[in-house]
């Protein structure tokens, strides 16, 4: 099926190569920037490619049709099919991780492996989509970030947020996003379907499934359920909260490098 893109992804190169590349999407509101660690440390001479996702860093500048995860996720595929790629080992972290389950299930010829850091592959309760909602008004009416700007301590675990400069360079990330993006994004995760379906077609295939020890949003409880329905084990990531790849790189650069290999 042929999905003509409505958004803009944008793609960063982290890493030069040959063969199939690793694509890293995201977390919100976040952007390409919170791979670089990540790309830095990983094992392989694969291609690594990071996206600025629809509304969000380089993304920004280009405009947004309605709020869905199924558009991000046909931006990625037609940003990466005008790259040259037909094929991609897809790793997404929390709101990344829901655009490469989008991308699995309407690109699937695309996602030869699929990685899943700190999400999760059901939809939001009524109480989690509501708060999404209000919070995305509250960006859009005051026309800054600072609603979310508390969102850089509470995803860190606890050793990383007594860590010099973590916080602070999250909170930088996040400052830098446009609010217009950071509403869009609440509000088409919010509108985001159960996508457990999808896990189960992919079982079999390479996949990763990772969590941090600490991870609030997905505990490791959560990400348990989504390795069982690929019929993987978990990676869980020792004293590390939700954003995995900024505070333990090396122990996501050794899982992904890992999912690359078996690709």
């Amino acid at each position: 099926m042929t999905h003509t893109p409505t958004a803009t992804a944008v793609l960063h190169e982290l890493r030069p190569g040959t063969g199939t590349p690793l694509v890293l999407l995201h977390a919100f509101p976040l952007d390409a920037r919170m791979w670089a660690d990540v790309a830095a440390l990983l094992p392989g001479d694969e291609p690594v490619l990071a996206v600025d996702l629809p509304g969000l860093g380089a993304a920004a500048a280009h405009p947004l049709p309605e709020p869905s995860l199924e558009a991000a996720a046909d931006a990625v595929a037609d940003a990466l099919t005008r790259a040259g790629h037909r094929r991609a080992v897809v790793a997404g972290l929390s709101m990344g991780g829901y655009v490469a389950l989008a991308l699995a299930e309407r690109h699937p010829d695309l996602v030869v492996g699929l990685g899943l850091l700190d999400t999760k592959a059901v939809a939001d309760a009524d109480e989690a989509r509501a708060n999404r909602l209000r919070v995305a008004d509250t960006v859009e009416a005051a026309g800054t970030v600072d609603a979310v700007l508390p969102m850089a301590a509470d995803l860190l675990g606890a050793a990383a947020r007594t860590r010099v400069g973590v916080v602070a360079r999250v909170e930088g990330w996040i400052a830098a996003q446009p609010p217009a993006g950071v509403a869009w994004s609440q509000r088409a995760m919010a509108a985001r379907p159960d996508r457990l379906a999808v896990l189960e077609a992919f079982r079999g295939r390479p996949a990763l499934v990772l969590v941090g020890e600490e991870d609030r949003p997905t505990p490791v409880a959560e990400a348990r359920r989504t390795a069982d329905a690929l019929g993987v084990e978990p990676v869980v990531v020792p004293g590390a909260g939700h954003l995995t790849a900024v505070e333990d790189p090396a122990a996501v650069a050794e899982a992904l490098g890992v999912l690359v290999a078996q690709a």
